[in-house]
């Protein structure tokens, strides 16, 4: 297993994220395979994997329980575990005690070993940094009394709402996590992320890896084409392998729901196997292809007589974002702007694609953005369906107590 050193911590460099489990059953409301999950678990620690990721939220607040138990066969000094605060939430308040207390609860433990605001966005920050809930010091509190070891973020932001997060709190994270994959490298600006870090010296943790599993499961003709580069090597590993090549992670997270995707990916991080240049390309070559993006140099020159007011890269960078998967972190991006400055506020009058000097149609992505957002649920209503999952799972506990 290969290893980064934190603060002289010996972190696995692949971590175990604990949000796609596997399942006993299919539907909404299957139960985790617990069974599987401390296999998995058994299976990862025997091969060096120390750290350990969940969050309030993953498999409807099972995921907290499920590891808890699991984690209890082995000594706490052994691994590392991670726990997120779920004020990205939409909610009509915030108690960051009653959460945190709850979760050490569920996961068994009297401390984390490491603490991330979840997901820090347009919206949410103003939720992490509002006096009101006083979340950043309590969480800062329980940092000194020994209850977290190591206090971070987690982020789908953009780089500007990042750079304002971190003039005001960068001396207080110890580090962040980010979206990170070949694909996103460019599409969700991921390399401008990384950069900002370095500027301030806050380690990297990656989420996403390989996007969901989008890039773990390639067209026919691309997975093809990487298997003629390196024959019996699984799509997921290159893009586990593209990550070492940048040499900037200090942990990379893995969502696995099988015993085969951890062993495939206990493979990869046996050795430090970089990408060369040939297979670099190549993965490069496949990303943009999947893209197909509109190509935007945020010049903006089309905000100057745009009547809206509208934020237009902004909102092309999103619908590129949409073109390739329509996902509720886009939807919870835009609707952070507002109504007003959603591509359905655009009033098609040309102006913008007049002015573009890449010849974008503007109107019409805006009104195609429109409409693949109008498919997808709102954040609100995601927080509701989890909520309710939550008090389903918990209902069920106490049913079986």
């Amino acid at each position: 297993m290969l290893y980064s050193d934190f603060q002289g911590l010996k972190l696995s460099k692949l971590g175990f994220g604990l949000m796609r489990l596997p399942l006993a059953g299919s539907g909404p409301d299957a139960a985790v395979d617990e069974a599987l999950v401390a296999q998995m678990v058994d299976y990862a620690i025997k091969n060096g994997v120390n750290y350990f990721d969940t969050a309030w939220p993953y498999h409807g607040g099972t995921s907290e329980t499920v590891i808890g138990r699991v984690l209890k066969n082995y000594p706490r000094e052994s691994f590392c575990l991670a726990n997120k605060f779920p004020g990205h939430q939409i909610r009509d308040s915030y108690d960051p005690a009653e959460i945190f207390e709850q979760q050490l609860k569920k996961c068994q433990v009297e401390y984390f070993d490491f603490y991330l605001l979840h997901n820090v966005y347009e919206n949410s920050v103003k939720v992490y940094t509002d006096p009101k809930w006083g979340i950043i010091d309590y969480f800062l509190e329980q940092k000194r009394l020994g209850r977290i070891r190591h206090l971070g973020f987690s982020t789908h932001g953009s780089v500007q709402m990042m750079r304002e997060f971190l003039e005001q709190y960068g001396d207080k994270m110890e580090f962040c996590q980010i979206q990170l994959n070949y694909l996103d490298w460019t599409l969700q600006r991921a390399k401008e992320k990384c950069e900002l870090l370095c500027e301030y010296h806050i380690p990297i943790w990656v989420m996403e890896p390989v996007r969901g599993g989008k890039l773990a499961n390639l067209p026919e003709a691309d997975a093809a084409r990487l298997q003629a580069l390196c024959p019996g090597e699984s799509c997921a590993s290159w893009g586990l392998r593209w990550l070492q090549t940048l040499g900037l992670p200090t942990v990379i997270l893995s969502g696995m729901s099988s015993m085969e995707q951890m062993q495939d990916n206990v493979r990869t991080f046996s050795e430090e196997r970089p990408l060369n240049e040939a297979e670099n390309e190549a993965l490069f070559d496949i990303a943009e292809h999947m893209k197909q993006s509109l190509p935007c140099t945020a010049c903006r020159y089309c905000c100057e007589g745009c009547p809206k007011g509208l934020n237009i890269p902004l909102l092309l960078d999103i619908y590129n974002e949409l073109r390739v998967a329509p996902s509720v972190n886009a939807k919870m991006r835009v609707e952070a702007l507002g109504p007003e400055k959603q591509p359905s506020a655009c009033i098609a009058c040309g102006k913008c694609a007049r002015s573009c000097p890449q010849k974008i149609d503007v109107p019409k992505a805006m009104r195609e953005a429109d409409e693949i957002l109008s498919t997808l649920p709102s954040w609100a209503e995601v927080c509701r369906q989890r909520d309710e999952a939550e008090r389903r799972s918990r209902a069920a506990a106490h049913g079986a107590t």
